[in-house]
């Protein structure tokens, strides 16, 4: 798996989404084509990156996967406000597309 910016022009559609599927939630795409949404993205990205595939499964587990999706709608809501790294498009202006729209 790959980690590539939606900003990227082109990106989006060539995995079969939009910039609002992008704009709205995060995304994983295993190489078998299965899709992953928010927090479920997050820990499928994670366990790829890991190595450790029983790491998604925790999003499976009941009353795991609701509080999985509460903190990333947390995350989600709050993002603009938490220290992170510099945003990949003021990194790389050239590979970004215009913005549309508020984010």
């Amino acid at each position: 798996m790959t980690a590539i910016p939606c900003q990227r022009p082109g990106a989006p559609e060539a995995v079969g989404l939009s910039r609002a599927d992008c704009a709205a939630a995060a995304w994983a795409i295993e190489p078998d084509g299965r899709r992953h949404r928010g927090a479920d993205a997050v820990l499928t990205a994670l366990a790829w990156a890991l190595g450790c595939p029983a790491l998604a499964s925790l999003y499976r587990l009941p009353g795991l996967r609701q509080a999985a999706d509460a903190v990333y709608a947390w995350v989600a809501a709050h993002r603009g406000r938490l220290p992170g790294v510099t945003p990949y498009c003021q990194e790389h202006p050239e590979e970004c597309a215009p913005a549309e729209g508020p984010r």
